[in-house]
């Protein structure tokens, strides 16, 4: 079994929080931020599972494998 150390970003939309995997680009919802990242968690984990078995997950391995990895905040104006 692999772990892996990834990164949610969870933001209020209506009545739900939406979850996303800034790594992967994999979102998902719940009514609450606990819900919406346990099910990001599970949307997630079948992500994984389905990039293995289609053969695409080593490439992916360079993103969500890395030691070095930190967040920053990136502002833009338009």
């Amino acid at each position: 079994m692999k772990r892996f150390e990834l990164t949610a970003v969870v933001w209020k939309e209506g009545k739900y929080y939406v979850s996303k995997c800034t790594e992967l680009g994999v979102s998902s919802y719940g009514l609450n931020p606990e819900k919406a990242i346990k099910a990001l968690g599970e949307a997630v984990e079948l992500y994984l599972v389905n990039a293995e078995k289609l053969g695409f997950f080593e490439d992916m391995k360079p993103s969500i494998q890395s030691e070095t990895r930190f967040t920053a905040p990136l502002h833009i104006q338009i």
